[in-house]
């Protein structure tokens, strides 16, 4: 069968392994397990986050590893309550000394939502409805050489445009955001193809309980014994095919594995479970606007402000 794409090259001319390890809701006592059993089956792009709080575990795992900084890809995510300028920088150092790194290759604002440090999931609205001033930050953090490409994460066309249409220094390098068989997302995979934006998919088999439904789903099982593939090969090929990262999250390493070994499905079957994928409403799953009380749903393109 043909191969996909390892690599993709970013506008920096690093070169962003296609597959990562996402870290997303693994517990501590396993995301260490974890990482170790995907650098031993071969992967070098572990996607992690402030916020997940596990990173002293991620960092401890691959400095065991025993491989060379530079043979490894490690993301990193500016949570919430840092988009205020003169927090940005304490809060990379944080993830790099959790990490044991003195860079990272990519680190994103995690939300296109800033909160106030005091109090529980204070809007800071000036931040949130013009993230410049995070973004000049951010680059100031490249020029140091703390951070190799900066990006985004769950931001919308709207919300990239809001950003983009400052005098950025530095374009963002990607767009991490939820791409599955259940949303699809092919308008705004279009828009940032156009836009030399870059998508990583999370969540690609769905959320925990979405799985079982997407190997279930009859075109993606068809594919798979015609291939002789498992049904999450497929569905991982299906997303690198789409011109994406993806970011595949599992504790288990013969899943792990698995997960790695993508194929270039052919184009009739890729064209089918692309049709089969924007035949049904989307079902977004990861939405934390009414736990956050916004009152706005922040995948909305026009906000209250």
């Amino acid at each position: 069968m043909a191969s996909l794409p390892s690599h993709y090259t970013l506008p920096s001319g690093d070169r962003i392994p296609s597959v990562a390890l996402g870290c997303w809701k693994a517990s501590p006592g396993e995301v260490g397990l974890a990482v170790s059993a995907a650098l031993k089956a071969g992967y070098r792009h572990i996607d992690g986050a402030y916020v997940y709080g596990n990173e002293e575990e991620v960092g401890k795992a691959i400095r065991k590893s025993g491989f060379r900084r530079e043979e490894l890809w490690l993301t990193s995510k500016l949570t919430n309550i840092f988009h205020a300028p003169e927090d940005v920088e304490a809060a990379l150092d944080y993830s790099l000394g959790k990490l044991g790194t003195d860079y990272l290759d990519l680190y994103l604002i995690h939300w296109p939502i800033a909160f106030k440090k005091e109090g529980e999931n204070v809007l800071d609205i000036e931040l949130t409805a013009n993230p410049y001033p995070t973004w000049k930050k951010l680059e100031e953090m490249v020029d140091k050489g703390k951070v190799r490409n900066i990006g985004i994460s769950n931001f919308n066309i709207a919300r990239i445009q809001n950003l983009t249409a400052n005098p950025l220094k530095y374009q963002p390098a990607v767009n991490q955001v939820e791409l599955s068989f259940w949303n699809p997302q092919p308008e705004l995979l279009k828009w940032a193809k156009e836009h030399n934006l870059l998508l990583e998919a999370y969540s690609p088999l769905g959320s925990n309980n979405q799985v079982k439904e997407t190997l279930s789903v009859p075109e993606v099982k068809t594919l798979a014994k015609e291939l002789g593939i498992t049904p999450a090969q497929v569905v991982i090929s299906w997303a690198v095919q789409r011109g994406t990262v993806v970011l595949p999250k599992s504790v288990t390493p013969s899943r792990i594995q698995e997960n790695l070994q993508v194929f270039k499905l052919p184009q009739g079957a890729f064209d089918k479970l692309e049709a089969a994928a924007a035949a049904h409403p989307p079902k977004r799953v990861v939405n934390p606007s009414e736990r956050w009380e916004l009152g706005f749903d922040l995948f909305d393109n026009d906000w209250p402000f």
